[in-house]
């Protein structure tokens, strides 16, 4: 919040939100604790002045309401909020009950800034979120959005997103969890913390874990920072609601639920498409088709993510296609270096017969569970 004691939008601050506010300044004058040294998170701030999903100057809504009447369009076109939800149809393959939820957000932060500005009293609504899916469905590029969007209307100051996982979060001994998530709810104020794999923070089975500890936390952050981020968790859906059922304060503090539905063969080839496109690169008609075979087998097989095996399939296609042509040993004219080959993705382990075992590390998973590389 701003030290003058106005909003993003130029209204005042309640005293405690000043009171916040002056703490917060008082924080960092201090150099408190430059956050966990081992924090493996990752922080994605807003790029100022770049194209729809960045951080722009939040909008002035008094000027949306004279004469006692409420002009809407002028919300969405100063707030440029249309860009944003623009940017997630060209990104997005599919997914359209996502979308739509997003919009209808979007339209309920609108009408309740209006509502404010009108004098109608309203309580600001509660934007904690859940994103449930299988990997690689889009629910972190989602959530950049959505960072996106409650930051034009006035609803988070800053507009970042802070990822992190259970490790982020919880201690390895008595009293190290406290601070590591007190850390991370600091780095995420003004901004969404976006927890992946959030059920993980509950294991009854090990009466010596902490992760009851980070949960009771950032419940009480949860609510008593309401006003400055939004908490969005997300996993499987039906780990999700074990989850929530297991605590049932958070599940009261979530208010939206999305999912996030698996994509069909013809929606991961038009990402395949749109991947290969966006990096410069063109497939042949049986390029597409090996790509097509691929796409069917990899489904099948173990650890499949959706998108990001896609993405890890384009990327291995152009290392074989740089191999090829590193090896012809002859002049390459643009339409070589551009074009992917059948070859070049039929090479891959997924047309073997039999899957090569994967080495498993001290946690039992192995390493494709880990880092979701598709061969």
């Amino acid at each position: 919040m701003s030290s003058s004691g106005l909003d993003t939008t130029g209204r005042p601050l309640d005293p405690a939100e000043r009171g916040r506010a002056r703490l917060g300044d008082a924080a960092h004058d201090r150099g408190s604790p430059s956050f966990s040294e081992d924090f493996s998170g990752k922080v994605v701030r807003p790029e100022k002045d770049a194209k729809a999903g960045s951080a722009v100057d939040a909008i002035d809504f008094s000027e949306a309401v004279s004469d006692g009447e409420a002009d809407v369009q002028a919300v969405v076109r100063d707030s440029r909020v249309y860009e944003v939800l623009d940017e997630l149809d060209r990104e997005l393959v599919a997914l359209a009950p996502v979308k739509q939820r997003i919009r209808e957000i979007a339209a309920l932060l609108v009408i309740d800034r209006l509502r404010d500005e009108m004098g109608l009293s309203s309580q600001r609504p509660t934007l904690h979120m859940s994103f449930t899916g299988s990997p690689g469905t889009g629910k972190t590029t989602v959530a950049l959005r959505m960072a996106a969007i409650l930051h034009r209307l006035g609803y988070i100051e800053r507009g970042h997103l802070v990822s992190v996982t259970r490790d982020d979060l919880v201690g390895q001994y008595v009293g190290h969890t406290a601070p590591k998530t007190k850390d991370i709810v600091k780095r995420a104020l003004g901004g969404i913390l976006f927890i992946d794999e959030a059920y993980y923070l509950h294991r009854t089975d090990n009466e010596r874990d902490y992760g009851q500890e980070a949960i009771e936390i950032l419940l009480q952050e949860m609510e008593s920072e309401r006003e400055n981020f939004v908490v969005v968790m997300a996993g499987y859906q039906d780990r999700m609601e074990d989850f929530f059922q297991a605590n049932p304060g958070m599940g009261s503090r979530v208010a939206h639920h999305i999912h996030f539905p698996d994509y069909d063969v013809d929606e991961l080839m038009e990402i395949a498409r749109m991947m290969v496109e966006h990096q410069g690169y063109e497939m042949t008609e049986d390029a597409e088709a090996a790509f097509r075979g691929y796409i069917e087998r990899r489904m099948e097989r173990p650890r499949f993510a959706n998108g990001r095996s896609i993405r890890n399939a384009v990327e291995r296609a152009r290392m074989r296609q740089a191999n090829r042509l590193f090896e012809s040993r002859r002049r390459l004219t643009k339409t070589d270096l551009v074009t992917l080959e059948p070859e070049d993705i039929l090479q891959s382990s997924v047309f073997d017969d039999v899957e090569a075992e994967e080495p498993h590390d001290q946690s039992g998973r192995t390493s494709g569970e880990q880092a979701h590389v598709d061969a």
